[in-house]
């Protein structure tokens, strides 16, 4: 196979591997009934005037599967993280309790959990239009190497390539959406 054509395979195989990162990374802020730090991910504290992430202002730990518990490094961060727990709006209400902020994650509803179902999906589907873009750049990058003399047979096996490459993606990013989904739906 042409050098040029590996490296558009490379290039292709790194993005696609980042849209799987991405993927993964959005369809673990959907939550499915148990406590996890990473709930918490997207929620920043305004630190000495600095917008800061919630986890660099202090601990966040699960003392149980239903109950979330931050500790920040500094007692006068207190209100200011339940005010960002609470302005971030992602279904909890903290406990502000003078030294801890404790976050008790309720019970998903049936209609809840179809709701998360549905919203794995969406964020599916995101990831494998994300993986189909980068095989209509990579093909499309692998055409324009004909003008720099690679074959057309060899551009078929490149462009043969990418396509395998894409199935894969997708593949994975299937399985990473069933496996939440199971997620989840057990109770």
């Amino acid at each position: 196979m042409n050098d040029l054509i590996k490296k558009q395979l490379d290039d292709a195989r790194a993005s696609m591997e980042k849209a799987i990162e991405h993927c993964e990374s959005e369809l673990t802020k959907i939550r499915a009934g148990k406590a996890m730090p990473s709930m918490l991910d997207g929620i920043y504290v305004d630190y000495y005037g600095t917008s800061t992430p919630l986890s660099q202002v202090g601990t966040i730990n699960t003392p149980d599967a239903r109950t979330l518990v931050v500790q920040p490094w500094e007692k006068n961060l207190l209100v200011t993280i339940e005010k960002a727990i609470m302005e971030a709006n992602i279904g909890l209400n903290p406990q502000n309790d003078g030294t801890v902020i404790r976050l008790n994650v309720p019970p998903l509803t049936e209609e809840r959990r179809r709701d998360l179902v549905k919203k794995v999906k969406e964020e599916a589907e995101r990831g494998r239009v994300a993986v189909r873009n980068i095989r209509k750049d990579a093909n499309e990058k692998i055409k324009k190497l004909k003008s720099e003399g690679v074959s057309d047979d060899e551009l078929k096996v490149g462009e043969a390539e990418v396509q395998k490459l894409t199935d894969a993606y997708i593949v994975k990013v299937d399985k990473h959406a069933e496996s939440k989904e199971k997620d989840i739906m057990t109770v």
